[in-house]
């Protein structure tokens, strides 16, 4: 009698078992639609200590991919201490340059059922999912309340995008009047879209970041590139992500961490990721020359590390099965900044010519060609210069945006 009970028990758990797996939710595709590289901001880019005690930071970042719920990456990366939040709301923005939102689109974001969150020093974290249908290329307001401020603050100095601060707890407010503003952001790292079809990762500096496009204006080359993809029906599934850091280095920790000790979180930890677009070495380059120039042999072993870092990223990605696209680095000769000489500009023709050949990238992207002055071909063409002979304009991230073959991703 006891096994014919025990032999029922069994079973019965075995059902229970059965039918609570079947009650599970099904998991949720994410793709990437927003994200920002994180770093320790510089001082003259941190914000002051009491500012962020007890007060609310309303951020606008810019989605590339629509999806019908989102869900946050907040960011402690760079923090020494746990850092609290005591409060997360999202809303639509009534424009891209205002603090202003729909009160009506107003939700709270939750963790693990939560309205707060403590984020462990040196992680990231990811919000539960919020039902907030957002259409492609449109803008999100992220309010963060902050009850202590962060011992050690996370962010991204280059936003290219106006951020509002207040004291006191506005996450939900439709304004924040009397604001103080400034173009940065902090603890976000990224958002992500119900459902997708991929992620593409744009590594690079500030010619990623953005140095030289509009504020507010959303002109960056990887703007240009998810309105392009929009426009197609075999790719407006695709989310295209900025991850890049103005002052970047391949070989060094410039302003944020190096390439690759950036790979793991800003690219393969990309919800989605499916491809790669590689966009670095000008500060590298620079940097070598730009107080003295080493004897030949110095720039010899420079390129050559320089073009193994290249195959770094590459053997990472492909072991992450990503496609992995090689942008050429822009002529920057007469650089207010770097002052390269003859030596530097041979160096970066030798990198470049790396680049292109075949069998090291799975494909090309020859910004270099595109954007050099066709009569002056080792200086950008003035009509695409920002003005600094390094960074292009607005009108310059155009042409690399429109450059990027669709066809790469419609694969």
């Amino acid at each position: 009698m006891a096994g014919k009970c025990l032999f029922a028990l069994v079973l019965v758990l075995a059902v229970a078992s059965a039918s609570a797996q079947s009650a599970l939710p099904v998991a949720q595709v994410w793709t990437g639609s927003w994200a920002a590289s994180q770093q320790l901001p510089e001082p003259q880019n941190s914000l002051a200590p009491d500012d962020l005690c007890d007060a609310t930071l309303r951020q606008i970042v810019h989605l590339s991919a629509g999806g019908s719920a989102i869900r946050l990456h907040l960011s402690n990366a760079f923090g020494t201490q746990t850092l609290h939040l005591a409060s997360v709301h999202v809303a639509r923005p009534v424009s891209a340059a205002s603090a202003k939102i729909d009160p009506a689109s107003d939700r709270a974001v939750t963790f693990s059922g939560r309205p707060d969150v403590i984020i462990p020093a040196g992680a990231d974290y990811l919000s539960d999912p919020v039902a907030f249908p957002v259409p492609p290329l449109s803008d999100l307001a992220v309010s963060i309340h902050y009850d202590e401020a962060p011992a050690s603050q996370t962010g991204h100095p280059g936003s290219r995008a106006t951020s509002y601060l207040v004291h006191g707890d506005a996450a939900a407010a439709a304004d924040m009047a009397d604001a103080k503003k400034f173009d940065h952001w902090y603890q976000l790292a990224g958002v992500d879209v119900a459902g997708g079809a991929g992620a593409i990762v744009a590594l690079g500096d500030s010619i990623t970041d953005g140095h030289g496009a509009t504020t507010n204006g959303n002109d960056r080359w990887t703007d240009v590139l998810a309105q392009r993809l929009q426009a197609n029906e075999a790719t407006r599934s695709i989310g295209v992500l900025n991850e890049g850091i103005g002052g970047n280095h391949l070989l060094t920790d410039g302003l944020g961490p190096n390439v690759l000790a950036r790979f793991n979180r800003d690219v393969q930890a990309q919800p989605g990721v499916r491809w790669v677009i590689v966009l670095e070495g000008v500060n590298d380059l620079g940097g070598l020359t730009r107080l003295s120039d080493p004897p030949q042999e110095a720039h010899a072993a420079f390129v050559r590390r320089v073009l193994a870092s290249y195959e770094q990223i590459v053997a990472r990605a492909h072991n992450a099965h990503l496609r992995v696209i090689g942008g050429t680095i822009l002529p920057y000769t007469d650089s207010d900044y770097y002052h390269p000489p003859a030596s530097n500009e041979a160096d970066r023709q030798l990198i470049n010519a790396w680049i292109r050949a075949a069998g090291h990238f799975d494909a090309v992207v020859d910004f270099d060609k595109a954007l050099a002055d066709p009569a002056r071909p080792n200086h950008l063409n003035p009509a695409y210069d920002s003005g600094d002979h390094l960074h292009p304009s607005a009108a310059g991230y155009r042409v690399m945006g429109e450059l990027i073959p669709a066809s790469l991703f419609a694969r």
